[in-house]
């Protein structure tokens, strides 16, 4: 017999409502895990949603870049094997090999300049990071309100290929084209500032700063090496290793006949330098004329970095003639022996 309340004994619910207690913790965590398992859902599919759109919903932060490569920095470590004496030498320079990171010549490589267009590399950067070749970018009123060179056709409120301001950005250095897609990728110039600001301090570039997407302001500033080594993470990037190694070309534009034709500013691409394929001029008063310029030749790729420059052109081509004459020498000898015993 069950005790009452006042006979000193166990007070014990009835077993109907032992069973009804126990059902209730059940249905509880039944209804809990099926909260998370919802919740899961509704992040993997706002991550889908968020690669079919390509932008984020106000106010959350947009993801982390991708780091694949590891901090890409320049090696001192070695003698420097190539001996130069330019005529008016840059105020900094590198002379380095693009897959290795080992430098070949140096002038400065750690003093902190203005950099003028160079700053675009790290626009090109985030933009092959973060759009997809056709995807479309809005020309809004603030791109159209630039200074200095561009593209100079963007139709204001039109939509131009994010791959097709890519090469505005690269080949012609467009501040217009700079600024449409800072606006794209960050929201504004200043979000878009403090993205660039952020890769750099991942990529380990401890003398660089950016102040802006197309580097008209004195504050964008860096170094020789830690140009060469954001050199070396950009042509890794198949959008812009394309794009700059292209002498002229005619993209995709929202214009009469549909195309636009483009001329790159490569130094050595207009002197049609034997296996140039990239990669940026810059110029403004301040920071005097700046080169980024690679070379591939024999399975072996280089880069140099010159920053006020009076003549980019010839000294980087003085540069690299010097740093692939020994790979050169081998077959030039063969062939002048060759030529001495057919005479």
């Amino acid at each position: 017999m069950t005790a009452g309340p006042l006979s000193g004994g166990r007070l014990r619910r009835p077993r109907w409502r032992r069973r009804k207690t126990a059902f209730s913790v059940l249905l509880s965590l039944l209804v809990a895990g099926a909260v998370v398992v919802a919740g899961l859902d509704l992040g993997h599919e706002f991550g889908r949603s968020f690669d079919r759109a390509g932008a984020l919903p106000t106010g959350l932060a947009p993801p982390p870049a991708p780091r694949s490569e590891a901090a890409p920095a320049v090696d001192f470590g070695y003698p420097e094997t190539v001996r130069a004496r330019l005529k008016d030498p840059p105020r900094a320079g590198l002379l380095f090999d693009l897959r290795t990171g080992r430098v070949l010549w140096s002038r400065h490589p750690r003093a902190v300049l203005p950099i003028a267009s160079l700053t675009k590399v790290m626009t090109a950067l985030l933009v092959s990071e973060r759009t997809s070749p056709r995807e479309r970018v809005r020309v809004t009123r603030k791109a159209l309100g630039y200074s200095g060179s561009g593209v100079g056709m963007l139709p204001r409120g039109g939509r131009v290929r994010a791959d097709s301001l890519l090469h505005g950005l690269l080949l012609v250095s467009g501040n217009d084209a700079a600024l449409a897609l800072a606006d794209h990728v960050g929201g504004s110039k200043r979000e878009f500032v403090e993205l660039m600001n952020r890769r750099a301090a991942e990529l380990g570039l401890r003398c660089t700063h950016f102040a802006s997407p197309h580097g008209l302001e004195k504050r964008n500033r860096s170094c020789a090496a830690d140009l060469a080594a954001l050199a070396r993470v950009a042509m890794k990037k198949r959008r812009i290793a394309r794009v700059t190694r292209q002498r002229q070309a005619a993209v995709r534009f929202p214009i009469r006949g549909g195309k636009l034709y483009l001329n790159s500013t490569n130094p050595l691409l207009r002197l049609r330098y034997r296996g140039t394929v990239g990669l940026k001029t810059g110029y403004t008063q301040r920071a005097g004329h700046s080169y980024i310029g690679v070379v591939r030749r024999r399975g072996r790729t280089l880069g140099v970095v010159l920053l006020d420059s009076r003549d980019t052109g010839t000294q980087a081509r003085q540069l690299f003639d010097r740093a692939f004459a020994g790979r050169d020498a081998g077959p030039r000898r063969r062939a002048a022996r060759s030529r001495r015993d057919r005479g």
